[in-house]
């Protein structure tokens, strides 16, 4: 395999979100878990070398329970980068968190199955058991949080995003549910991303777009559920928000944290 270039801040792109700067070059990555969904495309951006792999691939062919999050992140970890960041689509659980809103998510629950979610298949050099009761870094979750201030976007400090397998979304009652536990927002690839991530040693900060009302909110009849055309439009009339908010943070994602 070829040298790798160093980067600083590597960001994976959503639905919809398949490209970061014009201006880059890539690589194709070779990792111990096959190939990552995409070659990596590696661009300078505010004078920070910045990584941006599409998490679906190109044309979104990949469905969530199918990408290959191992190869992703550890495609990050080759490039040594210091923050990963990961804009992801999101259905809204509550009535006050709206489509085009954001949440920069400080927890996480995983309803997934099925799915490779750990780089320790063997205990070949003993256990290995990483603590994840702090999914999102801190230090970077208000990096973004001023980012949104500065660009103008409204953005919830905090939520719980519950993931889900997909590819189809939720029904009414399990959407009813996840609301009665608490829970913010809805997703399908944030695990085993963030404890993937965790595992790598590499900070992580998942940032909610929200696109829908997931399956409806019983409160409101006249809200239709979500349907892919829907997440796919809102997603795409927001995305000047996903870049704004994403070159307002990359300076302070990228710098050490000695410097912060």
């Amino acid at each position: 395999m070829p040298d790798l270039p160093r980067a600083d801040v590597g960001v994976f792109g959503g639905s919809g979100f398949y490209t970061l700067a014009a201006q880059a070059e890539t690589y194709d990555i070779t990792t111990d878990w096959g190939p990552p969904s995409d070659p990596v495309a590696v661009a300078e951006l505010h004078g920070r070398r910045v990584a941006f792999l599409p998490r679906h691939g190109t044309g979104h062919r990949l469905p969530p329970h199918r990408v290959n999050y191992r190869a992703n992140v550890d495609a990050m970890r080759q490039l040594g980068v210091k923050a990963l960041v990961s804009p992801f689509a999101a259905g809204s659980l509550r009535p006050e968190i709206r489509p085009g809103d954001f949440v920069v998510c400080d927890q996480i629950v995983d309803r997934t199955w099925g799915r490779e979610s750990t780089f320790h298949d063997e205990f070949a050099d003993g256990p290995v058991h990483v603590p994840f009761a702090d999914p999102y870094d801190a230090r970077l979750r208000r990096i973004v949080l001023d980012a949104a201030a500065e660009v103008g976007v409204r953005a919830h400090d905090g939520g719980t995003v519950v993931v889900v397998n997909g590819p189809r979304f939720s029904s009414r009652a399990e959407s009813r549910w996840h609301r009665e536990c608490g829970w913010d927002v809805v997703n399908m690839t944030q695990c085993p991303e963030a404890p993937l991530a965790m595992e790598a040693g590499l900070p992580f900060v998942g940032i909610a777009l929200v696109t829908d009302y997931d399956a409806g909110l019983a409160e409101d009849p006249e809200i239709e559920p979500v349907s892919q055309e829907a997440v796919f439009a809102v997603f795409e009339a927001n995305l000047h928000k996903v870049r704004a908010l994403l070159e307002a943070a990359i300076p302070a994602l990228g710098a050490d944290v000695s410097e912060t």
